[in-house]
């Protein structure tokens, strides 16, 4: 690999700001730009770019005047809307999958399809184009009922129908709602986990595991988010599980790809259910995710420059290997999130502690007087020897904290802990 690197970095959250943490560790990396990035990149050393993510010219035209080595793409939207082919067709270098393997994520139903031509275990399900043919079906899949918009939704377009009138309810809107498919599924029980595979052309290296919390509000309740909560590693995984998910669910996925013809060079994450018949594929990202990219990065041994170069140049990459520190972090979201979040509230100027980080994502203003931008805010992430270590430093420093707009889950970890907060 060679040095003085600059990389650039797409995106604007917490998930854009772990990598470009991760990426400036690298001895071979002299700088990294994030655009648009927000304004708590300040607080690493991180220049943000005005240039929105959608913008493929402007990205372009800056990686070429800053003689970037190559771009690491964030958010889904962008990579399904074009933006490595676009690149490609000027001869950058980008990781992440093309438009048509991006579609793994854009369309439910196209994943769902790959996960049947591919042998990938799955629930059952089916795709419908108008609310009276979905309802009709309501039967034949029981209560609960998961209903899933085809489209891209920001980790928000699912919904577990717990009766009849809400299944009913929620098709009719989803439709009314510009959604041109939605698919039914069958409502499988069990922990779910997140893999995280840095595929190129067949080959994987798998990323530390880790456990995300869906839902808004402790104890799993609520509506579904982008994720208020990870930690890593996953102590109740066991090796046998592992190895089960390897052979049933990463295996296959990696073929499936390479005899498909995608080139796919980038991050295929992995969302499954642990049931009690063994792994089964929940949804495919083609991206990492946030907020599990803000515990899982931390834990690399590995420098992720070099992963990621040798990906991006077909070269063979480096076997990834994992430290011993334990990482949990909870999200700050702004009250009312994820239906009607608050924006504007006033975050003053978060205290510093040993073995403490904050992950910035929806914010704006100067460090001094920084203000939340709706949404997930940040990221309290903490590092210790243990999860009952991190869980409790994390919990002790958001109780110092004066944020009447926003909210956080006092139960992330738990499930490995016991313990809640």
């Amino acid at each position: 690999m060679k040095d003085n690197l600059n990389i650039l970095v797409v995106g604007s959250g917490g998930r854009e700001f772990a990598v470009a943490r991760a990426l400036k560790k690298s001895p071979h990396v002299a700088k990294v730009y994030v655009a648009p990035g927000n304004s708590g990149l300040a607080s690493i050393g991180v220049e943000a770019v005005d240039i929105p993510e959608d913008d493929f010219k402007g990205l372009k035209d800056f990686a070429i005047a800053h003689q970037v080595a190559w771009t690491f793409v964030g958010p889904e939207d962008a990579l399904v809307a074009g933006i490595v082919d676009y690149f490609q067709a000027f001869g950058l270098k980008i990781f992440g999958p093309n438009a048509r393997a991006a579609q793994l994520e854009g369309s439910k139903d196209y994943a769902l399809k790959f996960m049947e031509r591919y042998d990938v275990p799955h629930p059952r399900y089916e795709s419908y184009e108008d609310a009276d043919s979905a309802i009709a079906a309501l039967s034949d899949f029981g209560l609960p009922v998961v209903l899933k918009e085809d489209g891209l939704a920001g980790g928000k377009g699912v919904v577990i129908a717990e009766d009849e009138s809400t299944a009913k309810e929620t098709l009719r809107w989803m439709f009314d709602n510009g959604q041109k498919r939605v698919v039914l599924e069958e409502f499988l029980t069990g922990p779910e986990y997140s893999v995280f595979a840095v595929m190129q052309n067949g080959e994987y290296r798998l990323l530390p595991v880790a456990q995300d919390h869906k839902r808004a509000y402790d104890g799993d309740k609520g509506p579904n988010t982008g994720g208020m909560g990870s930690y890593s590693p996953v102590p109740q995984l066991t090796a046998e599980q592992r190895a089960a998910i390897i052979d049933e669910l990463v295996k296959p996925a990696a073929k499936g790809l390479e005899k498909g013809g995608y080139n796919y060079h980038g991050v295929l994450y992995l969302g499954l259910m642990m049931t009690e018949k063994g792994p089964k594929m929940i949804e495919y990202n083609v991206r990492l995710g946030d907020p599990e990219t803000e515990v899982v990065l931390p834990r690399l041994a590995t420098d992720f420059a070099e992963l990621i170069d040798a990906n991006v140049n077909d070269e063979e990459m480096p076997e990834v290997k994992e430290n011993d520190l334990a990482i949990l972090g909870v999200i700050l979201a702004a009250k009312g999130y994820p239906k009607n979040p608050v924006k504007g509230q006033a975050l003053g100027t978060l205290p510093a502690e040993d073995g403490i980080a904050i992950d910035y994502a929806n914010v704006k203003g100067p460090l001094t007087d920084l203000k939340g931008n709706g949404g997930r805010i940040l990221m309290v992430r903490a590092e210790a020897a243990s999860l009952d270590a991190a869980q409790k430093h994390v919990y002790d420093y958001l109780a110092k904290l004066d944020e009447p707009e926003c909210f956080y889950r006092r139960d992330i970890g738990a499930r490995a802990t016991g313990k809640t907060y």
